[in-house]
C-alpha cells in the first residue's frame, strides 16, 4: 500500500536535516555548562556529530531489519532513531512502515499522524486508512481515504482499499487524478464531470478511468457523481494536486533548481523557459522533463521528489527569461536576469548595469538628502491569499485610522475567491484604496505597486498576517521624527527577526489578544528609550519616511521575486545614502508570519540570501556582529522586567537557585515551585550563566532577564527585591558566579537550602572513588588524595577544608536545610554533626505497588535514565559481557541513554532505547514486559527518581546496599537490596534466581 523509502533516499533525506552519515561511538568529553565556561562552536559541532552519527546508526540497523522482513527488529531501532532525531519525516515514515510490517496498528496510527500534523502526504494518509481499517475503525479510514483522494494522486497501492471503503460506506464507487490528466477510479456506471473555475462545464464519461476533462489545468475542482451520487474522494482539489514547488538561483556558469508537485510526487516535472517582456510572455518557450532527483534542497516532506535542473547562461534567450511549471505559474527565482547571472560569474562591477554592481556594507555614496515630506500616511498591505488573517488585520488597521491616511491593499491575484470579493467591498465602501494584478507578481511588486503612491508622504509596508493596536501610526512617527536622517523604523513583534519579543533567537508563539495588548502598553512604556540603529528594517511591518523613499527608490522586484531579503537590500541601499534604520520599540505588533509562502520559505530565503549577499558584500557579517552586540538586549530584559512584575500581582516571591544541568534538580524544583505556586507564592528561578546568571519564572517565559556578573549585581539584587523576593531556596550552586552565594543576605530574606547531592563536602559530587565507585567517605586526608588524583567536579578553585568550613557557616545561617531521604540526612550530619536536617521525601513511596511475574527461563531487565559512571554504566556492561560469554538468558533494557550505548548494545543483551521524555517514560517501562527493574548505582544515591519511575509501571527493582535507594526498597519491600561488591558472574546468577 505504501512503498518503502529506498535507504540512500531517506539517508540523504536526514542529510537534508543536518543529520551526517557517521558510525555511533562513545560520546564526546562532557561541556561544563556556568558561570564563565563558554560552550565552543567546536563542542557544539562534536556533540552534534556525535548525537547525529547515533541517529543516523540507529536508522540505518532499523532499515536493514525491515528490509529482512524482521519487523520487530526493525520497530526497536527506528523507534531509537525517531527519538533521536524528534520530529524527522524520514525516519517517522521508515518507523509506520516497520509498525506495519510488525502488526501494531495503533503504534501506526499514531506515528502517521504525528508525520500529517507537519508534512501532509499521501503516505501518511494511506497509513491512516490502513491502521484504522484494521482496528475497525470505518469512520476514521473513511476520512483518511477521502483526504487522500481528494488532495494527492493516489498510488496503484491504493486502489483495493478505496475500493473496499466506498463499497463499505455505500458510495457508488470512488475516484482521484494526476497529473498525468488522468482520472482514477471505478464506478459501477457512467460518471458525470464537472469542472468549477473559469472554464468550468460538465461532460460524462462512460467508465473510470479516463481522461481530466478539458480545462483542468486551471480548474480549482472537479465533481465526481454516479447517478447522482458523488464518489468517494469527490471534489477533487485540482489547485491542490496541480500544486508546485521549487526554485531557481544564479550560480556561476547559469542558474539552477529544482521543482516538484507535493500532491503527485511520482510525477516527472515539467519545466517551462521562455522569453518575457512586462507580463507577457513573448519568444519562444520550450519544456523540459526533469527526471534526476535533487539532492540538498529544503524540503522536509517525507518521500519528496523534488527533481534537479540546471541552466547554462549561455543557451538562453536574451532578457528576461521566463521559468515556469507546467500550468505556467512561476518559479521563486524567475524572470532570470542576465545582469544578476553575470554577478555571479565573478563579472567585474564596471561590465554589470548600476543596479547589478556589487555595493560592500559600510560603503558611504551620499548624504541623506532630506527634503520637505508630505503630510498623511500611506499604510500599503499587500495581499495574496488567507483571508482569516487579513480580515482582522484590516479590522485593527481601519479602525485606528485617522484623517489624512490612506490605507491601499494590492490584491496580487488571489486564488481565493472569499478575499477578493471582501476587498471589493471595502473599495466599494471607501474605506481601502484598491489595486488587482491581473497575475500572481510577488510581494516586491504588490509592494511597488503601492510604494508608487507614497507622493511624498511617510509610507507604512503592513503585512496582511499583522494586528496592530491603538495609536501604532502616532508611534511610529514619533520615531521616524526623532532624527532627520532616520529612513525607517521597525516595532517590536512576536516574529520579526532581531525585533523579535520576547526570545529573538528561538520562536515565540503567537500571542492572544490579551497578552498582546499588555505586551504592547509595555511598550509604550519605553518612551524614554534611546535610539537603537538597526542594520535593516523588518517589512513585517516598516515605516519608511517619505524623502527616504523618494531617494532611495522602490523595492527590487526584478530580482527577489515573490519575496524574502527585498527590505533588506532596499534598507542597505538607503544606508549607503546616509539613511539611518532604527527599532521603534514603543510599538508591539502580532505577527502570524508567512502566510503567503507556505512551504517554499526556506528555499526562497535561501536563493534571496544569495543574492542579496552578492549584490552587498558583508550582509552576513554584519547581522552576526549586530547578533553579538545585540544592542536590543536592554530593552527586552525591561520589558521582561516589567511583564514578570505585572504577572507576579500581589504575591510574594521565591527565589529558587539550582544548576543548568536538567535532571532530578530541574523536576524537584519544577515540582516544589508548582507547590509553592499553589500556596500563593510567584516562583523565580536563577540559573547560571556564562556572564552571570538568568531569572526565569515557571508561568511564562521571560528569557531576556540576564544579569552579568559581578557588574551588574546590584541591578539583580534591585529587580528581585522589586517583585517582591521574601525568601529564596538552594537547590544547587555548582556552575553559578560566587555572588549568587550571598543573594539572600543582600536581598536581606532567609535562606533555605535543600541538599540534592553531597557537593557540600564531595568535590566530587557524587562520594565516587576509583573507577567511580563509592568512595566510602574518607577522612579530609583521603578526599584530599582523592582530589588532587581524580579532579573536582566544581567548577571553582577552593579546597577540601575550605569547602567543609564554608559549607558548615552557609547551613548554620540558614533557616531550614532540607534532604529527601534518611540516608542523605545521616550522610550529612556526619560531616556536620551540629547540622539539624529535615527529611522531605520527593515521592510518597507508600502508594506504590508491584507487580511479580511468574518465573520462566529467563529474566527481562529494565535499567532507566541517563546511565554514566557513578550511575552503573561499567556495572551494565559487564553483566552484559559475562551474560553473553556465558551465554545466560538474560536481557536488559536500558531505557535511556548513556556514554557509550554501542558498546553497550555491542554485547548482544542490552538495548538502549534513546534518550526520552518525561510523558514517554511509562509507556517505555509498560511496553518493555520487564520481569523487574535494576537500580546500578554504585554510589549513593540522595533520592532516584529512576527507582519511582519503575514502581510507577508496577516494577520492583533490583538495588545496591547504597544510599537511599537500598533506605527505599527496604522500607516498602517492593524489591531486593544486594552487596554492591558482587562480581558480575555472582550477580548475573542472583538475578536469575529472584
Amino acid at each position: 500500500m505504501v512503498r518503502p523509502a529506498p535507504w540512500s533516499e531517506v539517508r540523504d533525506g536526514m542529510a537534508r536535516r543536518g543529520v551526517p552519515d557517521e558510525g555511533e561511538g562513545a560520546s564526546p568529553a562532557p561541556i561544563f555548562s556556568g558561570y564563565r565556561h563558554r560552550v565552543t562552536e567546536a563542542d557544539r559541532a562534536a556533540w552534534q556529530a556525535w548525537a547525529d552519527g547515533r541517529a543516523q546508526e540507529a536508522f540505518r540497523r532499523g532499515d536493514e531489519a525491515s528490509r529482512a522482513g524482521r519487523f520487530d527488529e526493525a520497530v526497536r531501532w527506528l523507534d531509537r532513531a525517531a527519538r533521536m532525531a524528534r520530529d524527522n519525516p524520514h525516519v517517522l515514515l521508515a518507523l509506520a512502515l516497520a509498525q506495519l510490517g510488525a502488526g501494531h496498528w495503533e503504534d501506526v496510527l499514531d506515528t502517521a499522524r504525528r508525520i500529517s500534523r507537519r508534512w501532509p502526504s499521501r503516505e501518511a494518509l494511506g497509513l491512516q486508512a490502513l491502521a484504522c481499517s484494521r482496528m475497525g475503525d470505518l469512520d476514521g479510514a473513511l476520512r483518511a481515504v477521502a483526504l487522500l483522494l481528494a488532495r494527492f494522486a493516489p498510488s496503484a497501492e491504493m486502489f483495493p482499499l478505496a475500493g473496499d471503503l466506498a463499497e463499505a460506506a455505500g458510495f457508488p464507487g470512488w475516484c482521484g487524478a494526476n497529473n498525468r490528466g488522468e482520472l482514477l477510479g471505478a464506478a459501477p456506471g457512467p460518471v458525470r464531470l464537472r469542472l468549477s473555475g473559469p472554464r468550468g462545464g460538465v461532460r460524462e464519461v462512460e467508465t473510470l478511468p479516463a481522461a481530466l476533462p478539458d480545462g483542468w489545468q486551471v480548474a480549482r475542482a472537479l465533481d465526481v457523481t454516479c447517478a447522482g451520487r458523488p464518489l468517494l474522494g469527490s471534489p477533487l482539489d485540482l489547485a491542490a494536486l496541480r500544486r508546485s514547488e521549487g526554485c531557481v538561483t544564479p550560480v556561476a556558469g547559469g542558474w539552477e533548481g529544482w521543482l516538484w508537485h507535493p500532491a503527485d510526487p511520482d510525477f516527472t516535472p515539467l519545466l517551462r523557459i521562455g522569453g518575457q517582456s512586462g507580463e507577457e510572455q513573448s519568444g519562444e518557450e520550450r519544456e523540459i522533463a526533469l527526471s534526476e532527483l535533487a539532492a540538498g534542497t529544503p524540503v522536509d516532506a517525507p518521500l519528496a521528489r523534488p527533481r534537479r535542473f540546471f541552466l547554462p547562461s549561455d543557451a538562453l534567450p536574451p532578457g528576461p527569461v521566463s521559468v515556469t511549471d507546467i500550468y505556467s505559474a512561476p518559479l521563486p527565482g524567475s524572470p532570470l536576469i542576465p545582469a544578476l547571472g553575470r554577478l555571479f560569474d565573478g563579472a567585474r562591477s564596471r561590465g554589470l548595469p548600476p543596479g547589478f554592481r556589487p555595493v560592500r556594507v559600510g560603503t558611504r555614496l551620499g548624504t541623506p538628502e532630506i527634503g520637505d515630506r508630505a503630510t498623511g500616511w500611506l499604510v500599503v498591505i499587500p495581499a495574496y491569499r488567507d483571508l482569516a488573517s487579513l480580515k482582522p488585520c484590516l479590522k485593527r488597521v481601519l479602525a485606528d485610522r485617522r484623517d489624512g491616511v490612506e490605507v491601499l491593499v494590492v490584491d496580487d491575484a488571489t486564488p481565493e475567491p472569499a478575499l477578493a470579493r471582501f476587498l471589493d467591498g471595502l473599495a466599494a465602501q471607501g474605506a481601502i484604496t484598491l489595486v488587482r494584478h491581473a497575475a500572481n507578481r510577488g510581494f516586491p511588486a504588490a509592494a511597488n505597486a503601492g510604494l508608487r503612491r507614497a507622493a511624498g508622504r511617510d509610507v507604512v509596508l503592513l503585512n496582511s498576517d499583522t494586528l496592530v493596536p491603538p495609536g501604532w501610526l502616532e508611534r511610529l512617527g514619533a520615531v521616524l521624527d526623532r532624527a532627520p536622517e532616520i529612513g525607517t523604523a521597525t516595532p517590536f513583534s512576536n516574529d520579526a527577526s532581531i525585533l523579535s519579543y520576547p526570545s529573538a533567537t528561538s520562536v515565540n508563539p503567537v500571542p492572544d489578544t490579551l497578552t498582546a495588548r499588555e505586551t504592547d502598553r509595555l511598550c509604550a512604556a519605553l518612551a524614554d528609550a534611546a535610539l537603537v540603529d538597526l542594520p535593516t528594517a523588518n517589512g513585517f511591518c516598516m515605516a519608511i519616511r517619505g524623502d527616504c523613499l523618494a531617494q532611495t527608490g522602490l523595492l527590487r522586484e526584478d530580482l527577489f521575486g515573490r519575496g524574502y531579503g527585498e527590505e533588506n537590500e532596499f534598507c542597505l541601499r538607503a544606508a549607503a545614502l546616509g539613511w539611518r534604520h532604527v527599532a521603534a520599540p514603543t510599538l508591539f505588533v502580532t505577527h502570524r508570519g508567512s502566510a503567503s509562502f507556505g512551504d517554499q520559505r526556506k528555499a526562497l530565503m535561501q536563493r534571496n540570501m544569495g543574492v542579496l549577499n552578492a549584490l552587498h558584500p558583508g550582509y552576513d557579517g554584519l547581522i552576526r556582529r549586530f547578533h553579538r552586540r545585540d544592542p536590543l538586549a536592554g530593552l527586552r530584559r525591561r520589558l521582561d522586567m516589567a511583564r514578570m512584575k505585572l504577572r507576579r500581582g500581589r504575591r510574594p516571591v521565591l527565589a529558587m537557585i539550582l544548576h543548568d544541568g536538567g535532571g532530578g534538580v530541574a523536576r524537584v524544583v519544577r515540582e516544589r515551585g508548582a507547590a509553592f505556586a499553589r500556596q500563593g507564592w510567584f516562583v523565580v528561578t536563577i540559573r547560571p550563566d556564562v556572564d552571570g546568571c538568568r531569572v526565569a519564572a515557571a508561568e511564562e517565559d521571560f528569557p531576556n532577564l540576564l544579569f552579568r556578573l559581578p557588574t551588574e549585581r546590584d541591578d539583580l539584587v534591585a529587580f528581585l527585591a522589586g517583585i517582591g523576593t521574601r525568601a529564596v531556596e538552594w537547590h544547587h550552586l555548582v556552575g553559578h558566579a560566587p555572588e549568587i552565594r550571598r543573594l539572600h543576605e543582600w536581598l536581606g530574606v532567609p535562606c533555605d537550602i535543600f541538599v540534592h547531592d553531597y557537593a557540600a563536602f564531595c568535590q566530587r559530587i557524587a562520594l565516587s572513588g576509583a573507577e567511580g565507585r563509592f568512595c566510602g567517605e574518607p577522612d579530609v586526608a583521603g578526599c584530599i588524595a582523592c582530589v588532587r588524583e581524580r579532579g573536582s567536579y566544581l567548577g571553582e578553585t577552593i579546597g577540601v577544608k575550605a569547602l567543609l568550613r564554608r559549607s558548615a557557616r552557609e547551613f548554620a545561617a540558614a533557616r531550614r536545610v532540607m534532604a529527601p531521604s534518611g540516608d542523605a540526612v545521616r550522610r550529612l550530619q556526619r560531616h556536620f554533626p551540629a547540622l539539624s536536617v529535615e527529611t522531605v521525601p520527593l515521592e510518597d513511596d507508600a502508594a506504590r505497588r508491584v507487580t511479580r511475574r511468574a518465573a520462566g527461563p529467563g529474566r527481562r531487565i529494565g535499567i532507566v535514565g541517563g546511565i554514566g559512571v557513578e550511575k552503573g554504566f561499567d556495572v551494565v556492561l559487564e553483566l552484559a559481557r559475562d551474560a553473553r560469554v556465558r551465554d545466560l538468558p538474560v536481557e536488559f533494557v536500558l531505557i535511556g541513554h548513556t556514554p557509550d550505548d554501542e558498546a553497550l548494545m555491542a554485547t548482544g543483551r542490552v538495548w538502549v532505547t534513546g534518550e526520552y521524555r518525561g510523558d514517554e517514560i511509562g509507556r517505555l517501562i509498560g511496553g518493555a514486559e520487564l520481569d523487574f527493574g535494576l537500580i546500578p548505582s554504585i554510589c549513593p544515591e540522595t533520592w532516584c527518581f529512576a527507582l519511582g519511575d519503575l514502581w510507577r509501571a508496577g516494577v520492583p527493582a533490583v538495588v545496591f546496599d547504597l544510599g537511599a535507594q537500598a533506605e527505599r526498597v527496604r522500607r516498602t519491600g517492593l524489591g531486593w537490596v544486594v552487596p554492591p561488591s558482587l562480581p558480575a558472574a555472582m550477580f548475573n546468577n542472583l538475578l536469575l534466581s529472584l
